[in-house]
């Protein structure tokens, strides 16, 4: 598919234009676009259910989505130059007669892009693409995003994929996991592939663990019927967890360009090894978080939050031990950890070393093994550890952190995730997508613990709010003679 030029003209619609996504992410993205000249071209049109006219859905958009651009970025006349690209159209998404009303919108020449980005529940994914084709608004050059959660197993996601895949091209889909677009996930793929000095030693040769951790402050705030209905293990580890998985672990593609990336991916992800019925209670770990403080202020139990059952058993923690069966890194635990109103918002891989063969040094324990921290969030970063010489006439030695923050304030602004992703989509970029064959692969290896758990009719461990989870998340790599990063 040709890449669009910046200043080419295309129609972008938002179905799901007045809900949350849409106010907190898109449209401050789009704000950005316009002020940096990437969508002078574009008419974006909102589309939801509500009975707006433009002026009131422009004013609600006033109303809603400045609080969600940087203070210093936000200037009025940028804004209004959004505004004036703005359109609406009310639309039922179950009714196919309303998208006569969105055709109208478009332009008539077929060979303008046009992007459908559905920011809506899934369930609607399949009636909206059907009613578009329908309604003759499906061209060569058009482009529909999908967000996740992209079905809740298996059947369901082939189910999505199969309707969608009868009306658009692999090639025009565009299946969003919005952590490929954050600056150091794609700075991961830099540091193993543009560096000689690391990739050498990327390899179970020389590295003992790796780990992943995704944590929350957060709890399930207004998404409780949602959340209670999905749980950390389809929220987070199907999609954010295993694509970073991915690129820790990944052979060096041919080239960087979307197929090249994918295939490497989709190896990994083909690679890992399955879950017997009897490796859950000592390789998983399930948690859901009780009352406790975050950051000094006291915060409610999962099962008192709005649109929770009383007696649900969804965790909002999942602790893995993973396994990759292939020659780089057999014999090597990827543990993988996400969950909800822990001690610290918090993203970052870590890969710690194996130790040196022999010590010839003063210490009781052996030397201490180097370690590389890979941050994502919140202030991306990479921290190296390194044994120096204790200062004295001992030749004791003891870990200094070499520690290098990613982010300059000389350099240009840095994209937001969602920013980033939707001009790929304009540009009509795929390598910073999911793939179907990749996106099976993920629900195929997380299906056997899911349905486990499902048939041990095992509660969630409790654990209190502003911890790093249940005590059996410790247990879990301790058990392989490993420690969680902050418990080092």
């Amino acid at each position: 598919m040709r890449e669009n030029a910046n200043n080419d003209r295309f129609d972008l619609v938002l179905f799901g234009g007045t809900g949350d996504l849409a106010m907190r992410k898109l449209l401050p993205a789009l704000f950005y676009g316009v002020r940096d000249g990437g969508l002078a071209g574009a008419t974006i049109i909102g589309a939801a259910r509500q009975p707006l006219g433009i002026d009131e859905y422009r004013a609600l958009l006033t109303e809603q989505v400045p609080r969600h651009i940087g203070e210093a970025d936000f200037d009025d006349a940028v804004w209004q130059r959004l505004l004036s690209q703005v359109r609406y159209v009310a639309i039922d998404a179950t009714q196919p007669a309303d998208f006569a009303a969105l055709a109208a919108q478009l332009s008539n020449d077929e060979a303008v892009p046009r992007v459908f980005y559905l920011a809506t529940t899934p369930s609607l994914f399949i009636p909206i693409c059907q009613h578009l084709q329908s309604a003759g608004l499906v061209t060569p050059a058009t482009r529909v995003v999908l967000e996740k959660p992209l079905g809740r197993d298996l059947a369901s996601s082939r189910t999505i994929n199969d309707a969608v895949g009868e009306i658009f091209t692999e090639e025009q889909t565009y299946r969003i996991d919005h952590y490929l677009g954050k600056e150091m996930v794609q700075n991961l793929m830099a540091l193993r592939f543009g560096n000689t000095l690391l990739e050498p030693l990327w390899s179970r040769s020389y590295i003992h663990d790796v780990q992943i951790t995704i944590a929350e402050e957060l709890g399930v705030g207004t998404r409780g019927e949602f959340y209670d209905n999905t749980g950390a293990l389809r929220d987070m580890v199907q999609n954010h967890v295993l694509q970073c998985l991915c690129i820790v672990a990944m052979e060096p593609p041919a080239s960087i360009n979307a197929d090249s990336v994918r295939d490497a991916k989709l190896q990994v992800l083909r690679s890992l090894r399955p879950y017997l019925e009897g490796d859950l209670p000592h390789k998983t770990v399930r948690g859901q978080y009780r009352s406790g403080a975050i950051e000094g202020a006291p915060v409610t139990g999962y099962l008192k939050e709005d649109g929770i059952a009383p007696s649900s058993q969804t965790e909002t923690f999942v602790a893995l031990k993973a396994e990759i069966d292939n020659w780089r890194w057999a014999g090597v635990p990827f543990y993988l950890r996400t969950g909800k109103r822990m001690q610290e918002r918090l993203a970052e891989i870590v890969i710690n070393f194996r130790p040196v063969p022999h010590s010839i040094f003063e210490t009781a324990s052996g030397t201490p093994h180097n370690q590389l921290v890979i941050r994502l969030q919140p202030d991306d970063g990479l921290g190296l550890e390194i044994n120096t010489k204790t200062p004295g006439d001992s030749m004791r030695l003891s870990p200094k952190l070499l520690n290098l923050a990613l982010r300059d304030t000389r350099e240009a602004r840095r994209l937001d995730a969602y920013e980033r992703l939707l001009m790929d989509v304009v540009r009509g970029r795929l390598a910073l997508f999911v793939r179907r064959d990749e996106l099976e692969a993920a629900w195929a290896w997380i299906e056997p613990i899911r349905d486990g758990w499902d048939r041990s009719g095992e509660a969630p461990k409790g654990y209190t709010s502003g911890t790093w989870g249940p005590a059996a998340s410790s247990a879990l790599v301790g058990r392989f003679g490993c420690a969680w990063h902050e418990e080092d």
